[in-house]
């Protein structure tokens, strides 16, 4: 299922990630984009863009090949069925969508109604002093914390490539260097970088691969569902 995302790169820094952005190729159409040619379909994973899609299944996050007005065309993880109605979050936004063709791992969405690409392009800037957010994840899982010779079991509410936000903590923990497991997650190292009422947002130093965390919430999705199919039996 994930075989088109499994390419070993050394994990990049988050300036990177920012400039990386860029890399996604905008169209200034309605048409939605068509499956590329093989010989086009080389170009660098780490070079795309990363959103989030929502199905009734849950959520993955996709990386952005092509956008025009009207829809894009993306890799993606868990499966996705044409005519599947879907939303996504780009930058601060939410559309609505429907999936509209795949081919190998890539799909096709077309928006229920067009978007302002220089609204939407201008919207992800960060404004001066703050960094544009990754798409967060909204998971509830267990977590593993180490600051400093103390560890601490929390709760995990979302999470991104470049962070997650966990609860209980104590405000003592705020600028403090901290080591987080995320269940079959690999140990992190990050920093604790704000705290409001026992809640506490970690920036990871090296943001997760895409890989990896698309691999890990496709294997959270696929127990869902069969859970589900269990209790239904």
């Amino acid at each position: 299922m994930f075989g088109a995302f499994i390419h070993r790169k050394p994990a990049r820094s988050l300036e990177q990630d920012d400039a990386a952005f860029d890399s996604t190729t905008f169209s200034l159409t309605t048409a939605v984009p068509r499956p590329a040619e093989r010989r086009s379909d080389d170009r660098m994973p780490a070079l795309l863009r990363v959103a989030k899609l929502i199905t009734p299944e849950g959520e993955q996050l996709i990386r952005v090949r092509n956008m025009s007005a009207g829809g894009l065309s993306a890799e993606h993880g868990q499966q996705l069925s044409v005519g599947e109605i879907v939303s996504l979050e780009i930058g601060s936004q939410r559309v609505p969508a429907t999936v509209v063709w795949k081919r190998e791992g890539i799909c096709g969405i077309k928006f229920d109604s067009s978007v302002d690409l220089g609204e939407l392009l201008a919207g992800r800037k960060p404004r001066h002093g703050f960094r544009a957010r990754p798409p967060r994840l909204e998971v509830q899982c267990k977590a593993s914390l180490r600051i400093d010779k103390t560890y601490y079991t929390v709760d995990v509410h979302d999470l991104s490539l470049g962070g997650l936000k966990v609860e209980p903590i104590e405000e003592y923990c705020l600028g403090k260097q901290v080591v987080v497991v995320v269940e079959s997650l690999r140990p992190v190292k990050g920093e604790v970088r704000w705290f409001a009422d026992r809640k506490a947002g970690i920036v990871f130093d090296e943001p997760l691969k895409f890989e990896e965390l698309a691999e890990w919430m496709g294997k959270r999705l696929e127990m869902a569902s069969l859970k589900a199919s269990y209790k239904r039996d």
